[in-house]
């Protein structure tokens, strides 16, 4: 094939095939490779990459995931690695700012706290949206590199102290005791944090919601626009490295404890809302619960035990922040106003469902962190609650939001969730309630 055209594989009408084969003087990239490969068929390269046999506990015999571009035919994961910033990574190769053959030099980026094995890492029900061996690459697959595989970590581990106004103002209020180790002088919190990147094993992914793994295959290809053709065109890869945002995981007090059932665990599971976690936002209690959800974890802490944090980045319950603000337009706009009894209605009008978090898939960060019982859940959440609670977790008591912490504006979000099956210790609104329940009108 000359240097100048491009090479389809995936199989496509004859006439299609003969237009993309048309000479492209004009194709310009940095590293002016010879032709592109739009996908690649098994067997094609002739060698075979190494097999990834997920739920086996030994990570030799389960295999490093190979998503790096620097050799085709090592690659045994379709996507490549830093979810969604792998398209940052393209720009800066475009661009020239970075060499497309670039490999990191992992030298004392080991983790900073040791987490695992626990049982779960070797149970391919338990856990298929992360790679539980994911921070221990440079450590375990040693060999591998060494053979010139490309393997690079999707979760990072280190310390770090967070401070927000909040625990401030909760020191001064003796909310939360300074100890000097957990909380230390002027409310600085100190913090083990872990950031992990989406590892999907798509049998077990499939398996989870419920459908046919070739159909999934086939609804990710075409609702991503055709971005990853290995979904319908490799079968015998099973693991994907899907371009979204990651999760990060905030323990506070010792790490060893999470996973002792004599220990206290108290655990907020958040999605991200940056509107209120970062802007304060009030037409919701995101930040108020986080911070709420962080004193629990704290109290938690200083009685023995430890607290988790689990921030997930699905921003609008994964619909999206323009979706979000769309449908804040929307709820505002409508006669009547803000009203708690159609404010799922809106956001169904807008995006067509209520929710796209599939919090099925949430508990596999707590099965990673060998959780097997949590004593403290903040959270009303029924689909968080029952998501944990089938999976295999206790749950011993559920910690709503104080009332006095949620701002005004929210009333309306609280009062239709409690009245859809929210935890609440209070009487759950009627219809009357949610009709009489309303929040600001845009723009006062």
């Amino acid at each position: 094939m000359p240097d100048n055209e491009i090479e389809l594989l995936y199989s496509k009408p004859k006439s299609f095939v003969k237009f993309l084969s048309y000479p492209l003087p004009l194709l310009r990239t940095v590293s002016k490779p010879k032709h592109i490969v739009l996908t690649s068929h098994p067997g094609r390269s002739g060698a075979k990459p190494i097999p990834i046999h997920w739920g086996e506990i030994d990570p030799l015999k389960r295999g490093p995931v190979i998503g790096s571009l620097s050799k085709s035919s090592h690659r045994n994961a379709i996507g490549t690695h830093s979810g969604a910033y792998s398209v940052y990574r393209a720009l800066a190769i475009a661009s020239g700012a970075l060499q497309a053959d670039h490999r990191p030099d992992f030298t004392n980026t080991s983790p900073a706290e040791h987490i695992g094995p626990h049982p779960s890492w070797g149970d391919a029900k338990k856990i298929v949206s992360l790679d539980p061996f994911g921070g221990l690459v440079s450590e375990i697959y040693t060999s591998f590199s060494q053979q010139g595989y490309d393997i690079r970590p999707t979760i990072a581990i280190t310390k770090a102290h967070i401070n927000m106004p909040e625990m401030q103002d909760a020191v001064a209020k003796k909310r939360v005791l300074v100890d000097g180790k957990i909380v230390k002088a002027g409310g600085n919190l100190a913090v083990t944090k872990i950031a992990i990147d989406p590892v999907w094993y798509l049998p077990g992914i499939a398996d989870r919601l419920g459908v046919e793994e070739s159909a999934l295959r086939r609804v990710l290809f075409q609702q991503t626009g055709g971005m990853f053709s290995d979904l319908v065109t490799r079968p015998d890869l099973h693991v994907f490295l899907p371009p979204i945002g990651g999760t990060t995981i905030y323990i506070i007090g010792d790490v060893a404890h999470i996973s002792d059932p004599d220990k206290p665990l108290a655990v907020r599971v958040h999605d991200e809302c940056n509107g209120s976690d970062v802007f304060g936002s009030d037409i919701c209690t995101c930040r108020p619960y986080l911070v709420h959800g962080i004193e629990v974890c704290i109290e938690t802490a200083q009685a023995g035990g430890s607290g988790v944090i689990v921030y997930f980045r699905k921003e609008g319950r994964a619909l999206g922040e323009v979706t979000k603000f769309l449908v804040y337009n929307a709820r505002k706009r409508q006669e009547g106003g803000d009203r708690a009894d159609a404010y799922f209605t809106r956001t169904e009008c807008v995006a067509g469902v209520q929710d796209m978090r599939f919090q099925e898939l949430m508990p596999d960060v707590l099965h990673w962190l060998g959780i097997s019982r949590i004593d403290r859940l903040v959270s009303m959440s029924d689909l968080k609650y029952n998501a944990i609670s089938n999976s295999g977790i206790q749950v011993v008591d559920r910690i709503p939001i104080p009332e006095d912490w949620i701002p005004a504006d929210a009333q309306v979000e609280i009062i239709a969730k409690k009245a859809a099956g929210y935890y609440t210790l209070d009487q759950v609104p009627d219809v009357k309630i949610l009709a009489e329940t309303q929040g600001r009108n845009l723009g006062d």
